[in-house]
């Protein structure tokens, strides 16, 4: 998609050609081979100074994204959405979660054509940020209330384990910080050039086969750095991903840095140490270190690659300013190397990759925690929920017993401590709320981004189109129910940032407007096939999906291709061989 350019600090798409994957330079040559130096400066700081080689860059450095709070409760709120400035409004609100949301009744053809202020609406989404995707029963309450009072009863659980909220309006952002932050939760940092929210395990501290519990290093990260002016302008979002569970439910490949639990033989249990991986346009799987850390260790490595980051990181192209691009470059060897030398002060040992892990890491369902309550892991359809249905759900948390409920990498809702005389009598008033604890295959296994509802990037609509294939495929495979796979992960995005993880899904579908047969266009999508991470219990390190060349599907048809694509499945799979490693290898012409 071409992207419009005027704001300043977009999540840019096209980091390279669609359809091609980031490769190492040099990758086949000797390191020595590889080029050491750029024809053109990349922006590098310790590399090539700190001059801002762009107006992105120029920006951050005349005022910080933190800064800009206090012009929010001051001036903005008071003088309204008019008197925002443009690099406030597209660059620094970000840092505080801010962003503006998609003007009502703009077609996603329009989506790459329009200026930022012809797209954008006068209200802002607003992410609540959820480090471990934690929330009390008094903390679910707040966010309810601001939901119903503040965002029209909105409510999304992202796939960053953040709850989002929309139909914000600058004048009331003051009151929803303070109501926040007087039950202890935030909005800093949750978009921007920083640190973004950390995944960590929804069942940390509760698993019976848990390795270890990561919380105490997400709480020393958020305790020390989240807000750090000195970690305030990287070259673009930073994300992490810490688990100590065997299922590995925190998507670490496709992570920035991930700490994933293991098991050393010599130094007991710690994590292994991932790096670099993100998708979008151009997908990278992150890639192990071979370094095994400590959990005293933790926060400083994580430190030390963010630091990383902001002082070698590309900073002159945007579309360039991920970690991945550094990492393709350098290799795993030279990056640890850095870390060790540079910025650590010492090596760290080798260590084991994680064991492959035999169940996926969604928690849904009923579940015995190590202290002999229970959890119950519920599943919304595609993440939209409600102030009032949060409201609700705390209500019936509190009946069974339960203060705690954690978000999850799916966009569900793990509730904690659930006394088992009370399970039955919960999971039914779940379900009355429209939260089941017994999915369908299709329900479970299905997500979906925001969509052209909300996003200014996107080209097609994707809640409610997911909702109604969810529903559709329900029953066109009523027949086969028991025949089918126990994952099969449907994933539907509105454009191609991957926000939705096209690429790492059985069935991934990108957003693009796509020819009728008849002569004009319509909303539909591009096909990825058979992409999987090791929490889908496909293989160890993750695949990305294949795209079948020329293979689009119209937004009203995709209950009538993943259909037929099941059900050829089904009759040509070897055995019990799962739809990825099928789709992998099968002729084009039967994914059609």
């Amino acid at each position: 998609m071409a992207r419009n350019t005027q704001d300043p600090v977009a999540d840019q798409p096209g980091e390279q050609p669609a359809g091609k994957r980031l490769t190492p330079a040099g990758e086949g040559a000797p390191r020595a081979a590889r080029p050491r130096r750029a024809s053109k400066p990349n922006g590098q700081w310790k590399v090539d100074g700190t001059a801002p080689l762009n107006h992105n860059e120029e920006f951050k450095q005349e005022d910080g994204g933190l800064n800009v709070r206090e012009r929010i409760e001051n001036r903005y709120a008071r003088e309204g959405f008019d008197a925002i400035s443009d690099d406030d409004l597209h660059g620094r609100f970000r840092w505080w979660g801010l962003y503006t949301q998609r003007k009502p009744g703009i077609d996603g053809g329009r989506t790459a054509t329009l200026e930022p202020h012809e797209l954008e609406d006068r209200y802002f989404m607003m992410r609540v940020r959820m480090d471990g995707g934690r929330l009390s029963i008094e903390q679910l309450r707040t966010v309810a209330g601001i939901s119903e009072e503040f965002g029209r009863d909105t409510a999304d659980v992202t796939d960053r384990q953040n709850i989002q909220l929309h139909w914000i309006d600058v004048r009331d952002v003051p009151e929803i910080w303070r109501r926040l932050e007087s039950v202890g939760l935030s909005t800093t940092e949750a978009c921007g050039d920083v640190s973004r929210v950390i995944l960590g395990s929804p069942l940390a501290g509760v698993a019976e086969d848990e390795l270890l519990d990561p919380t105490p290093v997400i709480d020393e990260i958020k305790e020390r750095f989240i807000g750090d002016p000195e970690l305030d302008n990287l070259p673009r979002k930073f994300k992490s991903a810490i688990t100590g569970h065997p299922s590995q439910d925190v998507v670490h490949e496709i992570n920035d840095i991930s700490l994933v639990g293991v098991e050393h033989p010599e130094h007991g249990v710690g994590f292994d140490l991932w790096v670099g991986g993100g998708l979008s346009t151009n997908p990278r799987l992150a890639e192990r270190l071979g370094a095994f850390v400590r959990p005293e260790q933790a926060a400083d490595v994580w430190h030390g690659v963010i630091r990383i980051f902001r002082d070698y990181g590309y900073r002159r192209l945007r579309n360039r300013a991920r970690l991945k691009f550094l990492l393709a470059d350098w290799g795993p060897e030279k990056f640890r190397q850095v870390l060790q030398d540079e910025y650590l002060g010492y090596e760290l040992p080798d260590g084991p990759p994680p064991v492959k892990p035999t169940v996926t890491g969604d928690h849904v369902g009923v579940h015995r925690q190590k202290d002999g309550r229970f959890y119950v892991g519920l599943s919304p359809v595609v993440g939209r929920v409600s102030g009032s249905m949060l409201r609700e759900l705390a209500d019936l948390m509190e009946a069974a017993g339960s203060a705690r409920v954690r978000t999850t990498p799916y966009q569900k809702l793990v509730v904690l401590d659930v006394a088992e005389d009370r399970v039955a009598d919960f999971v039914a008033g779940a379900e009355r709320l429209g939260l089941t604890a017994q999915p369908s295959l299709f329900r479970k296994d299905t997500m979906a981004c925001t969509g052209i509802e909300f996003c200014k990037l996107a080209i097609v609509e994707t809640k409610a189109t997911a909702k109604d294939t969810v529903e559709e495929l329900e029953e066109r495979l009523a027949d086969v129910a028991d025949r089918l796979p126990g994952q099969l992960t449907l994933n539907i995005n509105g454009c191609p940032n991957s926000c939705a993880r096209i690429q790492t899904a059985d069935i991934g579908l990108k957003g693009q407007i796509i020819p009728d047969g008849q002569g004009g266009q319509t909303p539909g999508f591009q096909v990825h096939l058979g992409g999987g991470l090791a929490n889908h219990a496909n293989d160890a390190q993750g695949e990305l999906g294949r795209t079948v060349r020329g293979l689009k599907v119209p937004a009203d048809g995709i209950a009538e291709y993943v259909e037929r694509l099941v059900r050829t499945y089904l009759e040509r799979r070897d055995g019990e061989e799962t739809f990825a490693h099928w789709a992998q290898s099968a002729d084009e012409e039967a994914l059609v």
